[in-house]
Protein backbone atom coordinates (compact mmCIF):
# COMPACT_ATOMS: atom_id res chain seq x y z
CA UNK A 1 0.00 0.00 0.00
CA UNK A 2 1.60 3.75 -1.10
CA UNK A 3 1.22 6.38 1.59
CA UNK A 4 -2.07 7.63 1.28
CA UNK A 5 -1.59 11.34 2.44
CA UNK A 6 1.76 12.49 0.85
CA UNK A 7 -0.52 15.07 -1.64
CA UNK A 8 -2.02 16.21 1.87
CA UNK A 9 1.62 17.06 2.93
CA UNK A 10 2.75 18.86 -0.31
CA UNK A 11 -0.39 21.01 -0.21
CA UNK A 12 -0.25 21.86 3.89
CA UNK A 13 -4.00 19.98 4.35
CA UNK A 14 -2.07 17.27 6.56
CA UNK A 15 -3.73 16.79 10.23
CA UNK A 16 -0.47 17.51 12.13
CA UNK A 17 -0.27 15.87 15.77
CA UNK A 18 2.77 16.03 18.09
CA UNK A 19 3.36 14.25 20.99
CA UNK A 20 5.49 16.15 23.67
CA UNK A 21 5.63 19.76 24.11
CA UNK A 22 9.06 20.25 25.59
CA UNK A 23 12.20 21.65 23.88
CA UNK A 24 11.76 19.61 20.68
CA UNK A 25 7.81 18.97 20.40
CA UNK A 26 6.92 22.82 21.04
CA UNK A 27 9.00 24.25 18.36
CA UNK A 28 8.25 21.74 15.98
CA UNK A 29 4.37 22.31 16.50
CA UNK A 30 4.98 25.62 16.55
CA UNK A 31 6.66 25.64 13.51
CA UNK A 32 4.59 23.59 11.56
CA UNK A 33 1.46 25.43 12.67
CA UNK A 34 3.01 28.95 11.08
CA UNK A 35 4.30 26.50 8.28
CA UNK A 36 -0.09 26.45 7.53
CA UNK A 37 -0.72 22.92 8.87
CA UNK A 38 -3.48 22.67 11.71
CA UNK A 39 -1.51 20.92 14.39
CA UNK A 40 -2.88 19.13 17.75
CA UNK A 41 -0.12 19.39 20.37
CA UNK A 42 -0.26 16.63 23.39
CA UNK A 43 1.14 16.35 26.67
CA UNK A 44 0.89 15.06 29.75
CA UNK A 45 1.57 17.86 31.77
CA UNK A 46 -1.71 19.87 32.26
CA UNK A 47 0.27 23.17 33.71
CA UNK A 48 2.08 23.25 30.95
CA UNK A 49 -0.46 22.74 28.49
CA UNK A 50 -2.14 25.09 29.74
CA UNK A 51 -0.14 28.25 29.56
CA UNK A 52 0.94 27.30 26.10
CA UNK A 53 -3.18 27.33 25.59
CA UNK A 54 -3.15 30.56 26.96
CA UNK A 55 -0.56 32.06 24.03
CA UNK A 56 2.67 31.44 26.64
CA UNK A 57 6.03 29.59 26.79
CA UNK A 58 6.47 27.13 29.34
CA UNK A 59 10.24 27.68 28.76
CA UNK A 60 12.65 29.84 30.66
CA UNK A 61 15.90 31.34 30.12
CA UNK A 62 16.97 33.54 26.49
CA UNK A 63 15.02 31.48 23.82
CA UNK A 64 15.06 33.77 20.57
CA UNK A 65 11.73 34.18 18.99
CA UNK A 66 9.61 31.14 20.74
CA UNK A 67 7.43 32.82 23.19
CA UNK A 68 6.48 35.30 19.97
CA UNK A 69 5.80 32.55 17.67
CA UNK A 70 3.54 31.06 20.48
CA UNK A 71 1.65 33.92 20.85
CA UNK A 72 1.34 34.24 17.16
CA UNK A 73 0.13 30.29 16.25
CA UNK A 74 -1.91 29.92 19.37
CA UNK A 75 -4.59 32.76 18.27
CA UNK A 76 -4.79 31.87 15.08
CA UNK A 77 -6.10 28.66 15.59
CA UNK A 78 -3.29 26.89 13.92
CA UNK A 79 -2.17 25.29 16.98
CA UNK A 80 -3.99 23.81 19.62
CA UNK A 81 -2.99 21.75 22.59
CA UNK A 82 -4.57 19.30 24.71
CA UNK A 83 -3.33 16.34 27.05
CA UNK A 84 -6.45 13.98 25.37
CA UNK A 85 -4.44 11.71 22.96
CA UNK A 86 -7.92 10.90 21.14
CA UNK A 87 -7.75 14.25 19.64
CA UNK A 88 -5.48 12.80 17.27
CA UNK A 89 -7.61 10.44 15.97
CA UNK A 90 -7.86 12.24 12.77
CA UNK A 91 -3.96 13.05 12.40
CA UNK A 92 -2.40 12.06 9.57
CA UNK A 93 1.31 12.56 10.77
CA UNK A 94 1.99 12.12 14.39
CA UNK A 95 5.67 13.39 15.51
CA UNK A 96 6.47 11.86 18.87
CA UNK A 97 8.66 13.89 20.78
CA UNK A 98 9.76 12.40 24.49
CA UNK A 99 12.66 11.98 26.58
CA UNK A 100 14.66 8.51 26.40
CA UNK A 101 16.57 8.60 29.53
CA UNK A 102 19.27 5.55 30.37
CA UNK A 103 19.07 3.48 33.07
CA UNK A 104 21.72 4.76 35.98
CA UNK A 105 23.74 1.26 36.14
CA UNK A 106 23.49 -0.48 33.18
CA UNK A 107 23.52 2.61 30.38
CA UNK A 108 20.60 0.49 29.07
CA UNK A 109 17.61 2.54 26.93
CA UNK A 110 14.77 3.40 29.09
CA UNK A 111 12.05 3.25 26.80
CA UNK A 112 8.80 3.61 29.44
CA UNK A 113 7.56 7.06 27.93
CA UNK A 114 8.07 6.31 24.07
CA UNK A 115 6.22 3.14 25.07
CA UNK A 116 3.43 4.76 27.00
CA UNK A 117 3.00 7.22 24.07
CA UNK A 118 2.79 3.94 21.44
CA UNK A 119 0.23 2.05 23.48
CA UNK A 120 -1.62 5.25 24.14
CA UNK A 121 -1.77 6.04 20.42
CA UNK A 122 -2.11 2.87 18.63
CA UNK A 123 -6.03 2.89 19.32
CA UNK A 124 -6.60 6.27 18.00
CA UNK A 125 -4.26 5.98 15.12
CA UNK A 126 -5.79 6.66 11.47
CA UNK A 127 -5.62 4.39 9.17
CA UNK A 128 -2.33 4.96 6.91
CA UNK A 129 -1.27 7.68 9.03
CA UNK A 130 2.79 8.34 9.22
CA UNK A 131 4.51 8.41 12.39
CA UNK A 132 7.57 10.00 13.22
CA UNK A 133 9.74 9.78 15.81
CA UNK A 134 12.14 12.51 16.40
CA UNK A 135 13.23 11.25 19.89
CA UNK A 136 16.74 10.56 20.13
CA UNK A 137 16.96 6.45 20.20
CA UNK A 138 19.37 3.46 19.94
CA UNK A 139 19.99 2.50 16.53
CA UNK A 140 17.16 -0.38 15.88
CA UNK A 141 14.77 0.81 18.16
CA UNK A 142 12.54 1.75 15.39
CA UNK A 143 12.48 -2.10 14.11
CA UNK A 144 12.53 -3.66 17.57
CA UNK A 145 10.22 -1.33 19.61
CA UNK A 146 8.55 1.34 17.67
CA UNK A 147 6.80 -0.68 14.92
CA UNK A 148 5.81 -4.19 16.79
CA UNK A 149 4.63 -1.45 19.76
CA UNK A 150 2.50 0.29 17.52
CA UNK A 151 1.20 -3.00 15.39
CA UNK A 152 0.34 -4.09 18.75
CA UNK A 153 -1.66 -1.01 20.34
CA UNK A 154 -3.37 -0.60 17.01
CA UNK A 155 -4.05 -3.65 14.94
CA UNK A 156 -2.82 -2.32 11.79
CA UNK A 157 0.54 -3.51 10.36
CA UNK A 158 3.51 -1.39 9.42
CA UNK A 159 3.97 -0.54 5.59
CA UNK A 160 0.21 -1.31 5.13
CA UNK A 161 -1.93 0.50 7.41
CA UNK A 162 0.65 2.88 9.23
CA UNK A 163 3.63 3.94 8.30
CA UNK A 164 6.73 5.33 10.24
CA UNK A 165 9.95 7.67 9.54
CA UNK A 166 12.45 8.91 12.18
CA UNK A 167 13.62 12.36 11.92
CA UNK A 168 15.88 12.92 14.46
CA UNK A 169 15.77 16.08 16.91
CA UNK A 170 18.88 18.06 16.20
CA UNK A 171 17.98 21.48 18.51
CA UNK A 172 19.79 22.83 21.26
CA UNK A 173 18.29 25.06 24.13
CA UNK A 174 19.11 28.36 23.99
CA UNK A 175 18.87 28.30 20.37
CA UNK A 176 15.40 26.10 19.89
CA UNK A 177 14.16 28.11 16.98
CA UNK A 178 17.70 28.89 14.97
CA UNK A 179 18.66 24.85 15.57
CA UNK A 180 15.04 23.32 14.12
CA UNK A 181 15.36 25.99 11.09
CA UNK A 182 19.01 26.31 10.02
CA UNK A 183 20.65 22.94 10.98
CA UNK A 184 20.78 19.85 8.12
CA UNK A 185 18.42 16.79 9.34
CA UNK A 186 19.03 13.19 8.24
CA UNK A 187 15.11 12.24 7.29
CA UNK A 188 14.84 8.26 7.87
CA UNK A 189 11.93 6.69 5.91
CA UNK A 190 10.37 3.39 5.91
CA UNK A 191 10.74 3.05 2.63
CA UNK A 192 11.93 5.48 -0.33
CA UNK A 193 8.52 6.88 -0.81
CA UNK A 194 8.23 8.13 2.88
CA UNK A 195 11.36 9.77 3.30
CA UNK A 196 10.54 11.82 0.17
CA UNK A 197 6.52 12.59 2.29
CA UNK A 198 9.19 13.56 5.45
CA UNK A 199 11.15 15.90 3.16
CA UNK A 200 7.90 17.51 1.88
CA UNK A 201 7.06 18.25 5.49
CA UNK A 202 10.16 19.15 6.58
CA UNK A 203 10.95 21.55 3.88
CA UNK A 204 7.92 23.82 5.02
CA UNK A 205 10.27 25.12 7.89
CA UNK A 206 13.81 23.74 7.62
CA UNK A 207 16.50 25.56 5.27
CA UNK A 208 19.24 23.41 6.24
CA UNK A 209 19.96 20.25 3.82
CA UNK A 210 17.47 17.47 4.28
CA UNK A 211 19.05 14.31 3.62
CA UNK A 212 16.93 11.29 2.74
CA UNK A 213 17.77 7.94 4.23
CA UNK A 214 16.57 4.86 5.83
CA UNK A 215 15.79 4.53 9.00
CA UNK A 216 18.94 2.22 10.75
CA UNK A 217 20.93 5.11 9.33
CA UNK A 218 18.83 8.07 11.02
CA UNK A 219 19.53 6.24 14.07
CA UNK A 220 23.54 5.85 13.86
CA UNK A 221 24.13 9.52 12.70
CA UNK A 222 22.02 11.02 15.57
CA UNK A 223 24.03 8.99 18.23
CA UNK A 224 27.52 8.80 16.57
CA UNK A 225 27.63 12.88 15.84
CA UNK A 226 26.72 13.07 19.83
CA UNK A 227 29.34 10.56 21.02
CA UNK A 228 31.85 12.36 19.00
CA UNK A 229 31.58 15.70 20.53
CA UNK A 230 31.68 13.79 23.65
CA UNK A 231 34.62 12.06 22.24
CA UNK A 232 36.28 15.81 21.66
CA UNK A 233 35.16 17.35 25.14
CA UNK A 234 36.64 14.22 26.87
CA UNK A 235 40.28 15.38 25.28
CA UNK A 236 39.51 18.80 26.10
CA UNK A 237 38.89 17.70 29.45
CA UNK A 238 41.79 15.52 29.63
CA UNK A 239 44.36 17.84 28.37
CA UNK A 240 42.73 19.98 31.22
CA UNK A 241 43.62 18.13 33.74
CA UNK A 242 47.35 16.98 31.98
CA UNK A 243 48.11 21.01 31.77
CA UNK A 244 47.25 21.36 36.05
CA UNK A 245 49.63 19.22 36.41
CA UNK A 246 52.52 20.45 34.46
CA UNK A 247 51.57 23.66 35.60
CA UNK A 248 50.86 25.24 32.14
CA UNK A 249 47.59 26.96 30.96
CA UNK A 250 45.47 24.75 28.75
CA UNK A 251 43.55 27.94 27.06
CA UNK A 252 47.24 29.49 25.59
CA UNK A 253 47.80 25.89 24.61
CA UNK A 254 44.59 25.25 23.10
CA UNK A 255 44.59 28.62 20.82
CA UNK A 256 48.10 27.64 19.35
CA UNK A 257 46.81 24.00 18.90
CA UNK A 258 43.67 25.18 16.30
CA UNK A 259 46.24 27.42 14.72
CA UNK A 260 47.47 24.16 13.08
CA UNK A 261 45.49 23.01 9.81
CA UNK A 262 42.46 20.57 11.01
CA UNK A 263 42.59 20.94 14.26
CA UNK A 264 39.88 22.35 16.13
CA UNK A 265 39.87 21.31 19.91
CA UNK A 266 36.89 22.09 21.99
CA UNK A 267 36.72 24.01 25.55
CA UNK A 268 37.24 22.32 28.60
CA UNK A 269 35.12 22.63 31.48
CA UNK A 270 33.49 21.37 34.45
CA UNK A 271 31.54 18.53 33.08
CA UNK A 272 28.96 17.90 29.97
CA UNK A 273 24.95 18.07 30.93
CA UNK A 274 21.95 18.35 28.83
CA UNK A 275 19.57 15.58 28.01
CA UNK A 276 21.77 14.61 24.48
CA UNK A 277 25.37 14.09 25.27
CA UNK A 278 25.32 12.48 28.25
CA UNK A 279 22.93 9.67 27.34
CA UNK A 280 23.35 9.08 23.39
CA UNK A 281 27.07 7.73 23.20
CA UNK A 282 25.25 4.56 25.66
CA UNK A 283 22.47 4.95 23.29
CA UNK A 284 25.06 4.27 20.18
CA UNK A 285 26.51 1.39 21.79
CA UNK A 286 23.46 -0.13 23.07
CA UNK A 287 22.31 -3.14 20.61
CA UNK A 288 25.67 -3.97 19.54
CA UNK A 289 26.67 -7.31 20.29
CA UNK A 290 28.49 -9.03 22.66
CA UNK A 291 31.15 -9.74 19.75
CA UNK A 292 32.42 -6.14 20.01
CA UNK A 293 33.22 -4.39 23.64
CA UNK A 294 33.50 0.12 22.81
CA UNK A 295 36.41 1.03 24.53
CA UNK A 296 37.18 4.80 23.32
CA UNK A 297 33.00 5.73 23.88
CA UNK A 298 33.29 4.74 27.61
CA UNK A 299 36.61 6.10 28.24
CA UNK A 300 35.24 9.15 27.51
CA UNK A 301 31.99 9.32 29.25
CA UNK A 302 34.00 8.65 32.19
CA UNK A 303 36.51 11.45 32.18
CA UNK A 304 33.71 14.06 31.30
CA UNK A 305 31.82 12.11 34.60
CA UNK A 306 34.44 12.54 36.65
CA UNK A 307 34.77 16.62 36.10
CA UNK A 308 32.26 17.74 38.58
CA UNK A 309 34.35 15.68 41.29
CA UNK A 310 37.57 17.79 40.10
CA UNK A 311 35.77 20.76 40.62
CA UNK A 312 35.10 19.87 44.17
CA UNK A 313 38.59 19.16 44.89
CA UNK A 314 39.48 22.47 42.99
CA UNK A 315 37.66 24.02 45.58
CA UNK A 316 38.79 21.99 48.63
CA UNK A 317 42.58 22.36 47.60
CA UNK A 318 41.78 26.20 47.32
CA UNK A 319 40.27 26.70 50.50
CA UNK A 320 43.36 24.37 52.51
CA UNK A 321 45.55 27.40 51.42
CA UNK A 322 43.22 29.28 53.62
CA UNK A 323 43.80 26.66 56.32
CA UNK A 324 39.67 26.28 55.52
CA UNK A 325 38.76 22.64 55.67
CA UNK A 326 35.88 21.76 52.96
CA UNK A 327 34.26 20.57 55.80
CA UNK A 328 31.78 23.01 57.11
CA UNK A 329 32.74 25.41 54.51
CA UNK A 330 29.91 27.36 52.80
CA UNK A 331 30.28 27.27 48.97
CA UNK A 332 28.48 28.91 46.74
CA UNK A 333 27.57 27.48 43.19
CA UNK A 334 27.29 29.52 40.58
CA UNK A 335 24.50 27.93 37.96
CA UNK A 336 23.01 25.02 38.27
CA UNK A 337 21.44 24.83 34.04
CA UNK A 338 23.69 22.50 31.93
CA UNK A 339 23.93 25.50 29.60
CA UNK A 340 24.42 29.28 29.56
CA UNK A 341 21.33 31.25 29.37
CA UNK A 342 18.64 28.35 29.74
CA UNK A 343 16.80 26.98 32.43
CA UNK A 344 17.40 23.07 31.13
CA UNK A 345 18.81 21.24 34.18
CA UNK A 346 18.25 18.12 32.95
CA UNK A 347 21.87 16.14 33.76
CA UNK A 348 23.90 18.96 35.01
CA UNK A 349 26.94 18.99 36.07
CA UNK A 350 25.89 21.31 38.93
CA UNK A 351 24.21 18.92 40.16
CA UNK A 352 26.75 16.23 40.72
CA UNK A 353 29.29 19.06 42.11
CA UNK A 354 26.55 20.00 44.64
CA UNK A 355 26.71 15.96 45.88
CA UNK A 356 30.23 15.82 45.81
CA UNK A 357 30.71 18.98 47.78
CA UNK A 358 27.78 17.99 50.15
CA UNK A 359 29.32 14.55 50.51
CA UNK A 360 32.71 16.14 51.56
CA UNK A 361 30.40 18.31 54.38
CA UNK A 362 30.46 21.69 52.58
CA UNK A 363 26.99 23.64 53.10
CA UNK A 364 26.07 24.44 49.37
CA UNK A 365 24.07 27.38 48.37
CA UNK A 366 22.99 28.02 44.56
CA UNK A 367 22.24 30.21 41.88
CA UNK A 368 20.87 30.37 38.66
CA UNK A 369 19.17 33.37 36.90
CA UNK A 370 16.96 30.80 34.67
CA UNK A 371 16.32 27.85 37.09
CA UNK A 372 13.20 28.70 39.03
CA UNK A 373 14.02 27.35 42.71
CA UNK A 374 17.52 29.47 42.35
CA UNK A 375 16.54 32.77 41.26
CA UNK A 376 17.18 34.43 44.77
CA UNK A 377 19.60 37.33 44.89
CA UNK A 378 22.75 36.73 43.83
CA UNK A 379 24.38 38.90 47.05
CA UNK A 380 22.60 36.70 49.44
CA UNK A 381 23.87 33.75 48.00
CA UNK A 382 27.11 35.20 47.94
CA UNK A 383 26.97 36.72 51.17
CA UNK A 384 29.49 34.57 54.18
CA UNK A 385 30.70 32.04 51.41
CA UNK A 386 33.64 30.66 51.67
CA UNK A 387 34.23 29.77 48.43
CA UNK A 388 32.68 31.00 44.92
CA UNK A 389 32.07 28.30 42.49
CA UNK A 390 31.54 29.40 38.35
CA UNK A 391 30.00 26.43 36.97
CA UNK A 392 27.70 27.98 33.86
CA UNK A 393 28.97 30.92 31.93
CA UNK A 394 25.20 32.68 31.67
CA UNK A 395 25.12 35.73 30.79
CA UNK A 396 24.52 37.29 34.68
CA UNK A 397 27.92 36.15 35.74
CA UNK A 398 30.11 37.90 32.74
CA UNK A 399 30.58 40.77 34.16
CA UNK A 400 30.82 40.29 38.22
CA UNK A 401 32.45 42.95 40.22
CA UNK A 402 34.97 40.62 41.65
CA UNK A 403 35.94 43.17 44.11
CA UNK A 404 31.96 43.73 44.92
CA UNK A 405 31.85 39.83 45.40
CA UNK A 406 35.11 39.71 47.29
CA UNK A 407 33.84 42.41 49.94
CA UNK A 408 30.48 40.14 50.75
CA UNK A 409 32.64 36.39 51.17
CA UNK A 410 33.87 35.61 54.20
CA UNK A 411 37.19 33.32 52.71
CA UNK A 412 38.10 35.20 49.29
CA UNK A 413 37.91 31.54 46.92
CA UNK A 414 36.67 31.56 43.75
CA UNK A 415 36.93 28.24 41.30
CA UNK A 416 36.32 28.93 37.78
CA UNK A 417 34.99 26.04 35.81
CA UNK A 418 33.96 27.61 32.72
CA UNK A 419 36.89 30.21 31.57
CA UNK A 420 35.23 33.22 32.99
CA UNK A 421 37.46 35.11 34.42
CA UNK A 422 40.66 36.77 34.28
CA UNK A 423 43.31 35.40 36.49
CA UNK A 424 45.47 38.57 37.18
CA UNK A 425 41.40 40.53 37.64
CA UNK A 426 40.66 37.52 40.48
CA UNK A 427 44.35 38.00 41.70
CA UNK A 428 44.11 42.07 41.89
CA UNK A 429 40.58 41.60 43.29
CA UNK A 430 42.19 39.56 46.43
CA UNK A 431 40.99 36.68 45.48
CA UNK A 432 42.43 33.03 45.57
CA UNK A 433 41.72 31.60 42.21
CA UNK A 434 41.83 27.96 40.97
CA UNK A 435 40.13 27.09 37.89
CA UNK A 436 40.23 23.80 35.39
CA UNK A 437 42.89 23.16 33.23
CA UNK A 438 45.49 26.21 34.75
CA UNK A 439 47.90 25.62 36.92
CA UNK A 440 46.63 25.91 40.84
CA UNK A 441 49.49 26.29 43.15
Amino acid sequence: MSFPFAESIRSRSAQIGVVGLGYVGLPVACMLARSGFHVTGVDINQEKVTKIAAGQSPIGGEEPGLADLIAEVIPSGKLSVTTEMARLSAAQVVIICVDTPIEADTKLPLYRGLRGVLKSLGPVLHAGALVIVESTIAPGTMQAVVIPELEQSSGKIAGETFFVGHCPERVTPGLLLKNLITMNRSVGGQTPEIAEAMLALYSTYVTGQLDATDILTAEIVKTAENAYRDVQIAFANELAMVCEQLGADVYAVRDLVNKSPGRAMLMPGGGVGGHCIPKDPWLLIANVSAGYQAKLIPAARAINDSMPRHVCQLTADALARHDKPLRGARVAVLGYAFRENTDDDRETPSQYLVEALEQGGAVVQIHDPHVRRYTQPLMDVIAGADAVVMMVAHHAYQSLDLAALRAQMATPVLVDARHMVNPQSALQAGLTYAAVGRANS
